[in-house]
């Protein structure tokens, strides 16, 4: 086979997504010294709204969607994202052939003040862009007050900062790879705050059709964070997954076997409703869906509903 000689990753342009994307441009450039590999920087719908809530304004798909458009007219062949910001349903023509190795999947709790969500006092404000650590915060701490918070991992410590928020929520590895590791007061077991399907993992999306380009990535593909996942993934498309909906899905391997807890919930904490499930590594497809089935069973069905049909959470008694 034959060896790429140049190579265009599409990204955004935030701090955090061009890490990404240079580790990757790192990771090419190691097993392909002679390709040249360069960067195409771009902002993306996700990055430029950012005085509303994404459930509000569509969902994920929006920080993917120049960098797909970027592949289809061939200014890149290739881009880089974040797993859990990528779509679960890929329409054609794209593929997402590689998955790398899983980083730290925690959440990160970030505070001047307090050095943990239980040191919190009642009526202090957290802050958290996501449904999925909102629900999961006010089922535990319902005394707390919870607000919504947007903007790249900067715009966001800044907040913290100039004192809008006690404290924020945060994914562990976005800290860790800017080397703001000192910002993390705790990481919040999943027991505490279920991580999102995918998260603290990197995946690599390309045209389906470029079947050189999937061979020449796949070397930088890991088998581990990819049947987790798969098994992931699998919840969050069977459930209809999107950030109108507060879903939690982590999975673990241990040896051959991939062991899933899963959630969804009510936005506002006072329903949360949990499956696991546990199966060989070849399976984890399988299982991911009959974890999302169980979740169903339990009621999950009524809340995905009416989340999807724009609905808030159930009024509060």
């Amino acid at each position: 086979m034959h060896t790429p000689e140049k190579l265009v990753i599409a990204t955004r342009a935030s701090r955090l997504a061009l890490w990404q994307a240079e580790h990757v441009r790192a990771l090419l450039q190691q097993r392909y010294p002679s390709c040249e590999i360069s960067l195409l920087e771009m902002t993306t719908r996700g990055d430029q709204i950012l005085d509303r809530t994404l459930s509000k304004v569509g969902g994920k798909g929006l920080f993917v969607k120049e960098l797909e458009t970027a592949l289809l007219d061939g200014r890149a062949d290739l881009a880089v994202h974040s797993l859990k910001d990528v779509p679960v349903e890929l329409t054609d023509p794209f593929a997402l052939p590689v998955i790398l190795e899983r980083d730290d999947p925690r959440d990160a709790f970030v505070s001047n003040e307090y050095g943990s969500l239980a040191d919190m006092p009642a009526g202090a404000v957290v802050g958290t862009s996501s449904l999925r650590r909102e629900s999961q915060v006010r089922a535990a701490y319902p005394h707390l007050t919870v607000k919504p918070l947007r903007g790249n991992l900067d715009t966001r410590l800044g907040k913290l900062d100039r004192g809008e928020y006690g404290a924020i929520i945060l994914a562990a590895v976005g800290l860790r790879r800017l080397k703001l590791d000192e910002r993390i007061r705790c990481c919040l077991e999943p027991s505490e705050s279920l991580p999102a399907a995918g998260q603290g993992t990197l995946g690599i999306e390309i045209l389906a059709e470029r079947h050189d380009l999937a061979q020449w990535l796949a070397p930088l593909a890991c088998s581990k964070a990819t049947a987790c996942s798969v098994a992931e993934r699998a919840v969050s498309r069977v459930l209809g997954g999107s950030c109108q909906v507060p879903l939690a899905a982590y999975a673990e391997l241990n040896g051959d076997t991939v062991h899933l807890d899963a959630l969804v919930a009510e936005p506002d904490g006072t329903v949360v409703i949990r499956a696991s499930g546990t199966a060989p590594i070849h399976e984890a497809l399988q299982m991911g869906e009959s974890v999302a089935r169980e979740l169903m069973a339990k009621g999950a069905q009524p809340i995905l509903a009416r989340l999807a049909d724009g609905g808030n959470a159930a009024p509060q008694t």
